[in-house]
């Protein structure tokens, strides 16, 4: 349960407080906070860095100065107990004041910085002035080196005749000495003579373990104060942020919240700070606009939707993940597949061709029929790809229209254009057509290309003896016989009145002479009504043995050649050559 080595609390602990500060500072509320305490925290701090500083400064100050007047009391003493002749209780008044706790040092030296009382010079001098043995030599002697002669505060006191004040390191301790000139004042005179204005140096050393501590106090005071006057500080601050600003902002993002989820009437009292005053008077506009658009958006996709619904077109709608998400009632009609097989098959499978309708999209249609037999149905086919503002694919369509009936109605009309009403035949433009594409082709290619033009022998004697009726009959009959004679790739045409046109693909002079003549004669033994019977005359020409300019020339050779058949009897057929020409009967 808990992690091995210095982390010695549980995961989930050490995991739920990393998330509770995450959402702490990723607050609004948090991070003014956390600003708010980095500009306390430096305000205080710096005013507590001052403070202390101050306050080290005035203890080393206040102790230096109290140190000041009891070396000054001393040496005062010191002088008192010296011109009254008592050097040996000089020197027990020195070693006492070496007993005192803020005392660590106490010394009385000469001006070369050997400690006084310890010899026989100056007695020896004194009494050597004096004439006489007034002061008695010690028994015991030792020279003991306080400072050194050359100490530069020594010479500074000796040279200046004013204390020096310093501090220093000694093992590792920071003492403060003080060091107070014993100046030579008249009454000494008469012992030591005038020479020396300086008759000797006080050493006065203190620690500053009791200062430093006091100063450390000082300190553990002050950062005290620091914590405490920011935890203050940010607690206040904070419950003014939460009642003044982050209770308004939660407000908005409820009500922010709210709307999100579809409710619209949210709505946020106009209150507080200017600025939060004008966030929810926005706010509260924004969804007096939104309630608006959104019944103007339901409205228009409601007549979206009905229009769609209701349209004859096949629709169908996929969104960015190419998901199928649309499917009207026409798409299921057309395609003949519920709006659940049209979905769970996907958009690719819709016309169950995917390479086709993956084509289509790519090239936007270029290129690709946009007509195709589905299911015995002809549809008219449209898809792309749906496109926002930005130009990002957000899915795709596809618009499907039922064209069969179009198409039969097209290919009717179609046939009813070229095709002669009553023999069935195609009409004489359609012949045109059919011979200048034929006679081309025939001509790029160097292809077999015949000619069949044939029309009914004494067709108005005929109309005039039995009635237009009856030839209308005899026209009827021939398109029959035509269509029942000769081949499909054939085109049979009606040139005009009693006049015919054959137009014989891929077929030479001899395959065009002999069915030319083969229906001459079937159409000869037919029985119109009643045993009548009818014969025609044909002219044939065939390329490449006759070369025209043009199919318009092609057709008079076969013309040219009727009337020759006719000239010679009629009821024959008769093949167009060069030595032929045209006449009349």
């Amino acid at each position: 349960m808990f992690d091995r080595g210095e982390n010695r609390y549980p995961r989930w602990v050490l995991k739920g407080i990393s998330g509770a500060m995450t959402h702490f500072f990723s607050t609004i509320g948090g991070r003014i906070l956390v600003l708010v305490g980095m500009v306390i925290l430096l305000n205080v701090a710096g005013m507590v860095a001052f403070y202390t500083d101050n306050q080290e400064k005035n203890i080393l100050k206040h102790h230096e100065a109290s140190m000041k007047r009891t070396a000054g009391a001393i040496s005062q003493g010191l002088q008192a107990v010296m011109l009254r002749g008592y050097a040996d209780i000089a020197q027990a008044y020195a070693e006492g004041l070496r007993k005192v706790p803020e005392m660590e040092d106490f010394r009385i030296m000469r001006i070369d910085g050997n400690e006084a009382f310890q010899d026989n010079k100056t007695i020896e001098s004194v009494n050597k002035r004096l004439g006489d043995e007034e002061f008695q030599d010690r028994e015991t002697v030792r020279e003991i080196r306080v400072l050194a002669k050359d100490d530069h505060h020594l010479e500074q006191v000796v040279k200046e005749r004013l204390q020096a004040v310093y501090y220093h390191q000694e093992n590792g301790e920071e003492k403060l000495t003080f060091l107070l000139p014993i100046l030579a004042e008249k009454p000494c005179h008469r012992c030591h003579g005038q020479q020396e204005p300086v008759r000797g140096v006080l050493k006065l050393t203190t620690p500053l373990s009791s200062v430093r501590e006091a100063i450390q106090n000082s300190r553990s005071q002050a950062m005290i104060i620091l914590v405490g006057s920011i935890l203050g500080s940010l607690l206040m601050v904070g419950v003014l942020i939460r009642w003044s600003l982050v209770r308004h902002i939660k407000r908005v993002t409820t009500a922010m919240e709210g709307v999100a989820q579809g409710d619209f009437s949210q709505q946020i009292p106009v209150m507080g700070l200017l600025e939060l005053a004008r966030m929810a008077e926005s706010f509260n506009a924004m969804t007096l606009e939104i309630v608006r658009g959104y019944s103007r958006l339901n409205e228009e996709q409601n007549k979206l939707t009905t229009i769609i619904r209701s349209a004859r077109e096949a629709i169908i709608v996929t969104n960015a993940a190419g998901e199928v998400v649309l499917v009207n009632p026409a798409a299921e009609r057309i395609l003949e597949k519920t709006s659940e097989e049209i979905v769970a098959s996907g958009f690719f499978a819709v016309v169950d061709d995917p390479a086709y309708i993956q084509s289509f999209i790519e090239r936007s249609g270029a290129g690709v029929p946009d007509t195709l037999v589905y299911k015995s149905r002809v549809l008219n086919f449209y898809a792309a790809t749906i496109r926002n503002a930005q130009g990002q694919p957000i899915g795709s369509s596809i618009l499907i229209r039922d064209i069969t009936e179009e198409k039969r109605l097209e290919d009717a009309l179609r046939t009813m254009s070229y095709t002669d009403k009553l023999t069935s035949l195609y009409n004489r433009r359609r012949m045109e057509e059919l011979l200048e594409k034929e006679y081309g082709r025939a001509r790029r290619y160097s292809l077999f290309l015949s000619v069949l033009f044939f029309d009914v022998d004494h067709f108005k004697k005929f109309n005039d003896t039995y009635g237009h009726d009856l030839g209308d009959k005899v026209l009827e009959v021939i398109g029959r016989v035509v269509k029942n004679h000769f081949r499909t790739v054939d085109h049979s045409c009606r040139y005009g009145g009693e006049e015919f046109c054959i137009i014989l693909t891929d077929t030479d002079e001899a395959g065009a002479f002999m069915a030319a003549d083969r229906f001459r004669q079937r159409l000869q033994d037919t029985d119109i009504q009643g045993g009548i019977h009818v014969t025609c005359s044909i002219g044939v020409v065939t390329f490449p043995g006759a070369v025209c300019e043009g199919w318009e020339a092609f057709l008079k050779l076969a013309d040219n050649a009727l009337y020759e058949a006719k000239r010679q009897g009629r009821n024959r057929v008769l093949q167009w050559h060069p030595g032929m020409t045209a006449k009349k009967v």
